[in-house]
């Protein structure tokens, strides 16, 4: 069968990624977007949390690539205290969510697109090893060299006495 959808409801998405919003901020305040990435740090504000994400391209599943250059940084901002083992550094998230504005800091000199979040999807540890094809090759006795089954398990050189086994 189908996979469910992650999120929903995907139209009005806007095909944006954070670096593009830190070099024009106003453009695309309101936007609704979806992104996704590897979870930094977390930081629990009063009445909210805020996770700080290294953003990547998603795949047609909506799954980030961290095989792929990283789009930048966002902090995603959730409406209630979100639990820190869920959201913890190194796990990766999808967001469907609207651009709320930009937090510059200072100190090293960066600028965060501010991400409000209508639906979180925080995929399993490991979700990437699922995507990895699984191919095995194999050698037939066949095609190694030899002309009978016995050349091929040992048949001897002239410093080493043959085998009648594989060792």
């Amino acid at each position: 069968g189908c996979a469910a959808p992650v999120f929903r409801d995907t139209s009005g998405v806007v095909a944006i990624a954070p670096l593009d919003v830190q070099a024009s901020p106003s453009r695309f305040h309101g936007a609704r977007v979806l992104w996704g990435g590897r979870i930094v740090a977390i930081s629990l504000v009063p009445g909210a949390s805020e996770v700080e994400v290294l953003a990547y391209p998603l795949d047609r599943d909506l799954q980030p690539r961290p095989d792929l250059p990283p789009l930048g940084r966002f902090i995603l901002i959730l409406p209630s205290l979100a639990d820190p083992s869920v959201y913890a550094a190194g796990r990766h998230l999808s967001v469907l969510g609207q651009v709320a504005g930009v937090r510059h800091i200072e100190q090293p000199d960066y600028v965060f697109p501010l991400l409000k979040a209508s639906e979180v999807n925080v995929w399993p540890w490991g979700f990437m090893l699922d995507k990895r094809p699984n191919i095995r090759v194999g050698v037939g006795a066949r095609s190694l060299r030899g002309t009978s089954m016995e050349d091929v398990i040992f048949n001897g050189t002239t410093s080493r006495k043959p085998a009648s086994r594989a060792s």
